[in-house]
């Protein structure tokens, strides 16, 4: 549920631990007795002022910078108080209990409480506030705790952009054109008697068509978004000894599994996440996939078979040396069998050859033949590691997307796609038409919050850090 939105809050908003600078935050209505509390003055409006910090005996906790944002210029449009002391955990708990002691106490003129029911902030309710006074839509909140999130640089910049708004305007320009075109269906229904074909003359059509590519083009960038932001999971599966640690360590650029020329060497999950240009790449290496009359190996084997039924995408590692054993290659067979089984057929499956350094006259038919001990090859995969998750944008047009985001605009494609289908049938189904395009125009409303659920907005702000 939401929090009290009428109710002052402060928070520590620096995160723990030892620090040059700590940051505690309150945020409310009339913070001026407050701020006359603790530094002894009135401050001059996004001005910091130099000051020490007072207890209620008028002795400094600590010196520091005040600054002051009047309402309404300030990030959560609200009255915002930030002091800025020194960085250390006891510091910065003596000054959170000092504001709200101060709150508390009788005010010297009215004698009631300088400011009344100030509390602990929850986790996102600065940036909650700052939604729901207008200040930013939801995108962009969810932006602010990608962006403190991000992994890697292009996810960093990519949050950026969607902070700065590059995706909300590219939702509202949706929107806006999704309204004119909405008008223009409701004229219709209304004014049936009219001789003005209103769809035919405004060209609903083509408006339409052209709502249903500038929508593509969203989604496509979303996509990417969503990638930089969540990354895919790479399942490397095959026989034992066949190199699957190997090749992990040989992806990741480090010694993370044991090698070995035992076969069943591996006998649990081993996961690292590497960046190939940006993107994050979620690979686990598990154990050799055959029949085994050992209690623990016989654990691994069904520990990996879980682990390929959540992938993204599979790897499915053959060892070139072994290639033409009959033996080897049924159990390869079977080993296939049992992926397309289990697999959706959404998910891809990349025949991957290792060991050529020791076959190197070897050439399969299709995937890719590389060597994780010397590194041919690694490039290669990569790349198609990278195709196979669907990168294909420029990171510097790309903002950052939430999976959400891209169900809603999947939501809307489709709504869209239906509407086309009844205005192809013209006056007949107008009504279905207009109900498409309003349930379009919800689903984009749910990606900026202008139809935000307080369930949806309690999940999404909850997820955030202390003071944001």
């Amino acid at each position: 549920m939401l929090a009290r939105t009428t109710d002052p809050i402060v928070a520590i908003a620096t995160a723990s631990g030892r620090g040059a600078v700590g940051i505690v935050r309150v945020s409310g209505a009339r913070l001026a007795p407050l701020i006359d509390a603790i530094c002894g003055r009135a401050l001059k409006p996004r001005e910091a002022t130099y000051l020490p910090f007072r207890d209620a005996g008028g002795e400094p906790v600590d010196h520091g910078l005040a600054i002051h944002f009047p309402s309404p210029n300030s990030f959560t449009g609200e009255d915002v108080l930030e002091l800025q002391a020194h960085g250390g955990a006891v510091v910065l708990q003596l000054l959170l209990a000092r504001c709200l002691e101060a709150a508390a106490e009788p005010d010297a003129v009215t004698g009631r409480p300088r400011l009344p029911g100030l509390r602990v902030a929850e986790p996102g309710e600065f940036s909650q506030r700052a939604f729901l006074n207008g200040k930013i839509d939801l995108a962009q909140a969810e932006a602010i705790a990608d962006l403190i999130d991000a992994s890697t640089e292009a996810a960093a910049r990519s949050a950026g952009r969607s902070l700065s708004g590059a995706f909300s305007r590219e939702i509202h320009t949706l929107r806006d054109a999704l309204i004119h075109l909405r008008m223009l269906v409701e004229a219709t229904l209304d004014f049936p008697e009219e001789e003005i074909d209103f769809l035919q003359k405004a060209d609903a059509t083509g408006q339409l068509a052209r709502l249903q590519a500038q929508l593509a083009a969203v989604q496509q960038r979303a996509r990417q978004g969503a990638l930089l932001r969540e990354g895919i999971k790479v399942v490397i599966a095959g026989q034992p000894n066949a190199g699957k640690s190997s090749l992990l360590n040989a992806l990741a650029g480090a010694e993370l599994a044991i090698v070995s020329a035992v076969a069943g060497t591996t006998r649990d999950v081993v996961s690292q996440t590497i960046q190939i240009h940006g993107v994050p790449l979620h690979v686990a290496d598990t154990a050799g996939l055959r029949e085994s009359s050992d209690e623990v190996e016989q654990i691994g084997v069904a520990r990996a078979w879980g682990q390929i039924e959540s992938a993204d995408a599979v790897l499915f590692l053959h060892d070139l040396t072994r290639a033409d054993m009959p033996d080897y290659a049924a159990a390869d067979a079977e080993i296939l069998a049992g992926l397309r089984q289990k697999l959706p057929a959404s998910v891809p499956v990349l025949d991957v050859w290792n060991k050529q350094d020791a076959a190197p006259a070897a050439r399969p038919a299709e995937g890719i033949a590389m060597s994780a001990k010397t590194g041919l090859g690694i490039e290669a995969l990569r790349e198609q590691l990278l195709a196979m998750a669907g990168w294909q944008a420029v990171p510097e047009g790309v903002y950052l997307a939430r999976a959400r985001h891209v169900q809603a605009l999947a939501q809307v494609e489709t709504h869209l796609a239906l509407a086309a289908g009844h205005l192809a049938a013209q006056a007949q189904l107008l009504d279905l038409l207009a109900e498409e395009l309003r349930l379009a125009q919800n689903a984009l409303n749910e990606i900026t919050g202008e139809f935000g659920a307080d369930d949806l907005l309690g999940v999404i702000f909850s997820r955030f850090c202390i003071g944001k």
